[in-house]
């Protein structure tokens, strides 16, 4: 491989960590993170060993869902900064050799944002068809029966037009109509700013909504309402969403979109596929010339995490050399922490092995701030809960704000070292004991732990780039080999509390590996792996 071939590919195999950038850290004494705090940190960023950074969203926005609802795609919103500390936090970044993809939310504006308080105004107004307007039904009431993810119906009535607008979340988070040339032109618009500022990629927020049925068919009742975190107190999931989402002039955008970023060079496009049939949509939306990575909710809401499923699932997607690339991930803003979720508060390793199991699969990971310290789901008190999803369906779910609360840096410091202030979430005491500092001081630690294997695992090409096939081992175990040109390592990952002896001879597996911190071994034909451990070896 050439190194320009690798300047391409950077994004196979790449450890993504997540910036959630109001509680990453407070540099403004207002309780709120902002882009100079990520930029202080970024030595800290670098010293996980990532390859890249993917900061959630800090353009101009009323924060009603918390830059979910842009006012402004072009400037960054004053409680982050400004575009000079944009281009600061870029060069830190890559003077760092970090990469920075950019959260962009194209599917819905904000109800404040220019373009909507013009269409809204009249039906022959130059934005008139910006957005999704459509007339009520004989009796006064919405024009079909699809949802918001937020809860309710997804269409508002507004009285100036004496129409009804499409909003999949939030009501004032009006739907972009994708239909709309002018639209896909703006929004490519958007797109080439950013690329000419120098960001290396986008994670595209809910990418499989930005195109709709055009006849406004109702969707059919869901026979099968899917298990898990995201689904099992909403009503939306009683529905199967084939008209409202997954359109197939979604992808004929998308592939404008790779084109675009393909003139720049090195650049990714990471997709949010949030929908039950995800593993079918990935196979659509990672075909050649669309994009390079997408990941799904499969490990996301889970509650329980063998090595069957991660198996079942890499299988679904498809590993072999014409396949597209998942972007695994078991936290993020949106979901429960994985170390409660899994029930494993009081053995963190447990969430560590899977985590480095998942670093070592074919795709990319994303690793979410807070994750590398394994923190669990902070309990926010009710009257401290800022999340619009979860006042609505507060007591079922209680919102994403346990996931969102402030990265505790320092153990002693007022507010965990992340602000002087009181935060806009609070800095809970269990996320206190295991600050950075503290863990920084243990060669044990999480932390630790977690930042020696990413770093040894980064010299590993094989582990990055290579395919992929799995081995048959005991159920308890996960077993796959890694294999780019001539070289091939295998993987073994032990998913419980007791030591595993696999048979395996040398000559099938190879020279083990050293550095990575995971304990596993080799005794004659027998591979030991300890308990949460892991075995590496070469074989040329």
């Amino acid at each position: 491989m050439t190194e320009r071939e690798r300047a391409e590919d950077w994004w196979k195999g790449a450890i993504i960590y997540q910036i959630y950038p109001r509680s990453f850290l407070d540099t403004t004494r207002n309780g709120i993170g902002d882009l100079r705090g990520i930029t202080g940190k970024l030595d800290y960023v670098a010293s996980l060993g990532v390859d890249a950074i993917w900061i959630s969203p800090f353009v101009k926005s009323p924060m009603l869902d918390f830059g979910y609802d842009v006012s402004d795609y072009l400037a960054v919103d004053p409680l982050f900064g400004d575009l000079q500390d944009f281009r600061e936090l870029l060069n830190g970044a890559h003077d760092r050799g970090l990469r920075v993809i950019m959260d962009q939310v194209l599917s819905h504006t904000s109800s404040h944002h220019p373009w909507f308080l013009e269409s809204r105004e009249s039906r022959d107004n130059p934005k008139a068809d910006w957005y999704v307007w459509a007339d009520s039904r004989d009796d006064g009431t919405p024009p079909n029966n699809w949802l918001s993810v937020f809860g309710g119906s997804s269409w508002q009535w507004e009285p100036r037009r004496g129409q009804y607008y499409l909003h999949n979340f939030l009501r004032e988070q009006p739907d972009l109509n994708f239909h709309n040339p002018e639209v896909q032109e703006a929004m490519l618009a958007v797109c080439r700013f950013w690329l000419d500022l120098g960001v290396d990629g986008f994670r595209l927020d809910v990418c499989t909504f930005y195109a709709h049925d055009q006849q406004l068919r109702d969707n059919p009742p869901n026979p099968e309402v899917p298990e898990g975190e995201a689904f099992e107190f909403n009503p939306y999931s009683k529905q199967l969403h084939v008209h409202d989402i997954v359109r197939p002039e979604t992808v004929t955008f998308l592939e404008r979109l790779r084109a675009l970023c393909d003139g720049y060079g090195d650049r990714v496009l990471l997709g949010e596929l949030n929908q039950s049939d995800a593993v079918n949509t990935h196979r659509e939306y990672t075909a050649v010339r669309r994009l390079q990575l997408a990941y799904g909710y499969w490990l996301l809401g889970a509650h329980e995490i063998p090595p069957s499923l991660l198996r079942s699932v890499a299988q679904d997607l498809g590993h072999g050399a014409e396949s597209g690339w998942p972007c695994w991930a078991l936290d993020n803003h949106d979901f429960s922490r994985a170390v409660t979720r899994l029930g494993r508060e009081s053995c963190p390793e447990a969430v560590t092995v899977l985590l480095a199991a998942l670093s070592c699969m074919r795709g990319a990971c994303c690793l979410y701030q807070g994750s590398e310290l394994g923190l669990p789901q902070a309990e926010v008190p009710f009257d401290r809960i800022t999340d619009p999803y979860g006042r609505e369906f507060w007591p079922a779910y209680k919102g994403r704000d346990g996931a969102r609360t402030p990265m505790p840096w320092q153990a002693q410091a007022p507010y965990g070292g992340f602000s002087e202030v009181e935060p806009w979430l609070p800095v809970v005491p269990s996320h206190l004991d295991l600050a950075v500092d503290l863990q920084d001081a243990l060669p044990g630690s999480t932390l630790n732990r977690i930042r020696r294997f990413l770093t040894w695992r980064r010299e590993e090409p094989a582990l990055k780039a290579g395919g992929m096939d799995f081995v048959e081992a005991d159920e308890r175990v996960l077993v796959f080999r890694r294999t780019l040109g001539e070289e091939t390592i295998t993987c073994a990952f032990n998913f419980t509390d007791a030591e595993i002896a696999l048979e395996m001879p040398e000559i099938e597996v190879g020279v083990p590996l050293e550095g990575h911190g995971f304990g596993g071994v080799r005794r004659e034909r027998e591979i030991h792996l300890p308990a949460w451990g892991a075995f590496f070896a070469k074989a040329a």
